[in-house]
């Protein structure tokens, strides 16, 4: 009787085993190619143009439609909108040095304190994806500033910073799973 258990159990163990790693492969085929694409590096150039000079603060066209954080790499700007597609609020941010390629993500996880790349202490961090081993993510500097300390732009940085006040908004509004478009 004791073989025939122990039969069952090793059975079971190899079927569960299977089933794991044919989600795994499942799991890795669904992956978008966009999260497997190289770091854009974000060059800030000196004068950055509005997207709409009449309206700069509009919400992007073809940034999609329902609940969703839109992040435009080109203004360095977030809206944060509504299921309805109202924007609920719009803010500018400060990048780091590696921009997430143009898509749609999920926010993925959250940390209401952490130091960030640069040394400086966070709080409100909402993370959506990582470009090369560099997370990306929104977060706020504790001492209230958008600017970080490190001033050599050949570290790797995807902290996008953000007011204290704007980042307890975006910490309010992008739990897990609410999806994050960046558009250009």
């Amino acid at each position: 009787m004791a073989g025939t258990s122990s039969g069952i159990v090793a059975a079971l163990t190899a079927a569960a085993l299977g089933t794991v790693g044919f989600l795994a492969y499942r799991a890795q085929a669904t992956v978008p190619a966009s999260l497997g694409a190289g770091p854009a590096v974000h060059a800030t150039p000196t004068s950055k143009a509005p997207r709409d000079r009449h309206h700069p603060t509009a919400l992007p066209s073809g940034s999609g439609t329902g609940e969703r954080v839109v992040y435009s790499v080109d203004d360095d700007r977030v809206w944060l909108v509504t299921p309805g597609n109202a924007v609920q609020r719009t803010f500018p941010v400060r990048p780091g040095t590696v921009d997430p390629p143009a898509g749609t993500y999920w926010v993925t996880s959250r940390s209401s304190t952490a130091t960030g790349t640069d040394g400086v202490p966070i709080e409100h961090v909402v993370r959506f994806t990582s470009v090369d081993g560099v997370t990306v993510g929104f977060s706020a500097a504790v001492d209230g500033g958008t600017e970080g300390t490190a001033a050599d732009p050949g570290v790797k940085t995807g902290g996008i910073r953000e007011t204290r006040t704007d980042g307890i908004a975006m910490w309010n509004f992008a739990t897990i799973g609410v999806r994050v478009v960046v558009i250009r």
